[in-house]
């Protein structure tokens, strides 16, 4: 009997799975002989970078960077948060072994490992990768994989270091990827589809307050009092002011609502949060996830900073930089260790009511992010 030829299968198709149906398969029918929709991948990434999601969030420039030299490259992401991957991405995997282990028998052109943390940096060690950049583990310690690597290396090890750099954290982690940092955009996921409904006046400017900072981080936690006289001085002005924050922010927005007069909606889940940001105009906000999610959706921003270098953000022309009038002494923190004084006792808040309305005036811009 004459062999049974076997059909044409593009494995190296961007649609391809293995283990279940293409999604043009599902939804057209097609196969791969002469599939319309058959998109050829020639280099593959996978991107190590755990970290809490704001930082997720700040490293997306980097698939615009690689969609743009290798249109064609198939990405990978490993991190702890998934869902705020955006399409760009092919393989967004969850940290946990499942992931290891499709990781661990594949091989790879290149590998951006930008996470510190050991378990990361033990990873990227065992990946095969034609090129390595990034951090990787040595005798239970991390180390850069490279010299391109080594600069940021020694911002996360001297403290004085950190404070002298002049490069933004996108500026420092092109580099470590062997780029140039362009003003390339973060990219979010299209959240416009979910549907979700605000009974949100929009026919005057809306300014968000995103007043926490989590429960760990608390060295950046600025007074309830002061929140509330900057949103006293917006609505004053006749702008409309919606507080945001999570579940740890409830019981503090609350009482500056009930003090102050502005709108409270409640907290969210990660989408939900996403999309009520997305309709205010301008959010003011200390170093935390809605910083990078403003940042992401193209909202002008007022950022109150006080224990990093300030030359690590990039807001895109689209905001300002706050900081108390006197010095912290608390250095990438997470709790004020100094007797003395608070160092966010002493930032007025007329300061951040006259940064908001001089960032008000920049002329905005389509975000690009979306």
């Amino acid at each position: 009997m004459p062999e049974r030829q076997k059909p044409i299968i593009h494995t190296d198709c961007r649609h391809f799975q293995g283990h279940i149906p293409c999604k043009p398969n599902k939804i057209y029918g097609v196969h791969c002989d002469g599939c319309p929709y058959y998109e050829l991948t020639d280099e593959r990434f996978l991107i190590i970078k755990l970290g809490a999601l704001g930082d997720v969030i700040r490293t997306t420039p980097l698939l615009r960077k690689i969609k743009t030299l290798n249109p064609r490259a198939e990405i990978w992401w490993l991190t702890l948060t998934p869902e705020i991957l955006p399409d760009e991405v092919d393989r967004k995997l969850q940290f946990n072994l499942a992931s290891v282990l499709q990781i661990e028998e594949t091989e790879f052109d290149y590998l951006f490992s930008l996470d510190k943390d050991y378990e990361a940096a033990a990873l990227a060690k065992r990946v095969k990768a034609r090129v390595k950049r990034g951090f990787l583990l040595s005798e239970g310690r991390t180390v850069p994989a490279d010299d391109l690597a080594y600069k940021k290396y020694l911002t996360g090890i001297f403290d004085d270091v950190s404070k002298a750099n002049k490069q933004s954290y996108l500026e420092e982690v092109f580099e470590i990827c062997g780029f140039t940092f362009g003003g390339e955009k973060y990219a979010l996921p299209n959240f416009e589809s979910d549907g979700y409904k605000w009974n949100i006046d929009a026919s005057r400017q809306i300014i968000g307050l995103n007043t926490g900072c989590g429960g760990r981080w608390t060295s950046r936690l600025w007074s309830e009092e002061k929140w509330a006289q900057v949103a006293e001085g917006l609505i004053a002005k006749g702008h409309k002011v919606i507080l945001l924050g999570g579940e740890q922010e409830d019981e503090r927005n609350r009482r500056i609502a009930a003090r102050s007069g502005a709108d409270y909606l409640g907290f969210f889940p990660l989408r939900q949060f996403i999309n009520l940001v997305d309709r205010v105009d301008l959010v003011v906000t200390g170093v935390t996830m809605g910083l990078h999610i403003a940042v992401g959706l193209g909202k002008k921003v007022v950022l109150i900073n006080n224990i990093f270098n300030r030359n690590e953000f990039e807001l895109y022309g689209l905001g300002k930089i706050v900081e108390p009038d006197r010095e912290c002494k608390c250095f990438f923190m997470p709790k004020c260790v100094n007797n003395d004084y608070f160092c966010l006792d002493h930032l007025p808040s007329a300061k951040v009511l006259d940064a908001v309305l001089e960032v008000m005036e920049i002329p905005s811009v389509t975000a690009s992010v979306k």
